[in-house]
């Protein structure tokens, strides 16, 4: 087990400040590790998260919808939009009522994208913990916000 003192040959002002330089320094390594693993399959951890959100929706959704309820509130959202249509892995549906909406939905190879990708994603960057330790680990993170 790491102690983020040594990881980053370190030494803080007070717990406090560990505690976030901890967190800040493990997003990271969850971020390299999810773009490590989501390079296989040509696709980003955001775009993944549009992919899981559509899939979720069960129907086509307004762009607007999927930036809302995106982990990571991207700027660049529409620009991954673009890239996923490039690859056939969701589809622009314009409004009938409204030329300024589009809805986007899941096409069926984005389906199966995520199938595969199901197969083997695994959570095992927490394996460390036990499942009451993430639920108290998700509860102090909650609190911060």
């Amino acid at each position: 087990m790491g102690d983020i003192s040594k990881d980053i040959k370190s030494k803080f002002l007070n717990n406090k400040v560990k505690a976030l330089i901890n967190i800040i320094y493990t997003a990271n390594w969850i971020s390299s590790h999810q773009n490590e693993y989501f390079k296989a399959f040509g696709i980003s951890p955001q775009q993944f998260n549009i992919l899981r959100i559509l899939r979720g929706a069960g129907e086509p959704i307004k762009v607007q919808t999927i930036k809302e309820r995106m982990i990571e509130r991207a700027p660049n959202a529409t620009r991954l939009m673009d890239k996923l249509c490039d690859k056939e892995l969701i589809r622009r549906l314009p409004c009938p009522d409204d030329r300024r909406v589009v809805h986007i939905e899941i096409t069926n190879k984005g389906l199966g994208l995520l199938k595969d990708i199901d197969k083997d994603y695994r959570d095992d960057l927490l394996e460390n913990l036990t499942n009451e330790e993430a639920d108290q680990l998700s509860t102090l993170l909650d609190k911060i916000r």
